[in-house]
């Protein structure tokens, strides 16, 4: 079993229009590494130069905001989610 995640509509292109896809690490970064591995520019989409997460993309491992947990060190096990949302902002 892998670990499922969920791809924002905007970098479905990079995953052949799949909005969910197996990967496989230890914790969020090595996930990420991944990810990378099997759709080769999409964590450039996601991290900055130094390979941090960008500041408006979210990333959830179970419904629990990564920010909170250990950022990109958070643990994650096979049967997690774990979904890329980029933070929206506007209004009036």
């Amino acid at each position: 079993m892998a670990i499922t995640v969920r791809i924002p509509t905007p970098l479905q292109r990079l995953t052949n229009s799949q909005s969910e896809v197996p990967c496989e690490g230890k914790t969020v970064a090595e996930l990420l590494g991944d990810l990378e591995k099997r759709y080769p520019g999409i964590k450039e989409r996601i991290c900055d130069a130094d390979g941090k997460l960008r500041r408006f993309v979210n990333v959830f491992v179970n419904e629990e905001d990564i920010r909170f947990l250990q950022g990109d060190q958070t643990a994650v096990k096979d049967g997690d989610d774990v979904s890329i949302i980029p933070a929206i902002a506007g209004g009036a």
